[in-house]
C-alpha cells in the first residue's frame, strides 16, 4: 500500500500513538464515498408498519376455525380442538422468524428455513382440507378418512419436536480451544522491528534503542505487532545512528 508523500514522523508530530495504525492506513485509502438509500414517504411506513400486525391477526382470525374443524373431525373434543389453530398459527410465526435471524449456512439456518416452508405446508394443507370438508367433497360420516386422522394427530407432536431443536441448536460457529489464533497481518509497506533489525544486521533490542533515542522514528506502535516502521522512512540519515 503506498501511503502519502507526508513524513511519517511529521504525520505523528513526534508521537508514537497505537491507535494511528488504522487511521494511516484509511488516510492512504482515501476518503470512502457511498450512496445513501432515500427513505420512504412516512405514509408508507405507517402503512407498513399497521398493516403487517393487522394482516397477520386478520390471517389467525380466518384460519382459526378450519383448523378447529379439522381437529375436531380427527378425534379431539370441541374445546380442545382450537390448541390446533394456535399450534399452527405460533409455529409459523416462529419458524418465519427464526429463517429470519438464522442464514443458509449457519448453525440452524437450513433446518429453520425448512421448518418456515412446512409450517407454511401445514397451514395450507389444513386450510384445503377443511373446507373440501365443509363443501362436502371430502366426507368425515360415518368416520373421517383414516390419512387424515393419522397426519392431524401428528402434528402436535411434530410441532414441538421441531421447535425443541431449533431452540436447542447454536446460534454461532463453537471456537476450538486447541486452534491456534490467527497471525496478525502486517500494512504493506511497513515493516516490524524484527524485520528492520534484520535490514540493519542488529538485534531487535538495539531497534528499540534507536526509537527511544529519537534517532529512529517509527510509523505507529500496534498492541501486537509493536513497533511498525514505513519502508519509505527507513533512509540512510537515520539508519546511520
Amino acid at each position: 500500500m503506498a501511503l502519502q508523500e507526508r513524513s511519517v514522523a511529521d504525520d505523528l508530530d513526534g508521537d508514537v500513538q497505537p491507535s494511528r495504525v488504522r487511521a494511516l492506513v484509511d488516510r492512504a485509502q482515501g476518503p470512502r464515498r457511498g450512496r445513501r438509500r432515500a427513505a420512504a414517504p412516512l405514509w408508507v411506513r405507517a402503512f407498513i408498519s399497521v398493516g403487517r400486525p393487522v394482516v397477520a391477526v386478520t390471517v389467525l382470525v380466518m384460519g382459526a376455525p378450519a383448523e378447529h374443524e379439522l381437529a375436531v373431525a380427527a378425534g379431539w373434543s370441541t374445546n380442545l380442538a382450537w390448541g390446533m389453530a394456535a399450534v399452527l398459527a405460533a409455529y409459523a410465526g416462529i419458524a418465519a422468524a427464526v429463517a429470519g435471524q438464522r442464514r443458509p449456512g449457519t448453525p440452524g439456518g437450513w433446518t429453520a428455513v425448512i421448518g418456515a416452508g412446512l409450517s407454511l405446508v401445514l397451514a395450507m394443507a389444513a386450510q384445503m382440507t377443511a373446507h373440501l370438508i365443509t363443501t362436502g367433497y371430502v366426507s368425515v360420516t360415518p368416520r373421517p378418512p383414516l390419512p387424515l386422522v393419522i397426519i392431524t394427530s401428528c402434528v402436535p407432536a411434530a410441532v414441538l419436536a421441531h421447535l425443541l431443536h431449533i431452540a436447542a441448536t447454536p446460534t454461532a460457529l463453537r471456537e476450538d480451544p486447541t486452534a491456534a489464533p490467527a497471525a496478525p497481518v502486517v500494512p504493506e509497506g511497513w515493516l516490524t522491528t524484527r524485520e528492520v533489525a534484520q535490514r540493519l544486521g542488529i538485534k531487535a533490542k538495539s531497534v528499540t534503542t534507536r526509537v527511544q533515542r529519537g534517532t529512529l522514528v517509527p510509523a505507529a506502535k500496534d498492541p501486537t505487532l509493536g513497533y511498525l516502521f514505513s519502508v519509505e522512512s527507513l533512509d540512510d540519515e537515520k539508519l546511520s545512528a
